[in-house]
């Protein structure tokens, strides 16, 4: 019962850690399309 209860406890840290990395993830692209300069559909010659 001890090594069900560890391994579930492994298992929940192991998903937290991907979780939090996904989250990480997304923010620093949504921080770098909000931070990255306007084009705003102009060409230079």
């Amino acid at each position: 019962m001890k090594k069900l209860l560890a391994l579930a406890a492994v298992a929940g840290g192991v998903l937290l850690v991907i979780k939090r990395k996904s989250s990480a993830k997304a923010e620093a692209a949504l921080w770098r399309e909000a931070t990255a300069p306007a084009n705003n559909g102009a060409k230079k010659a």
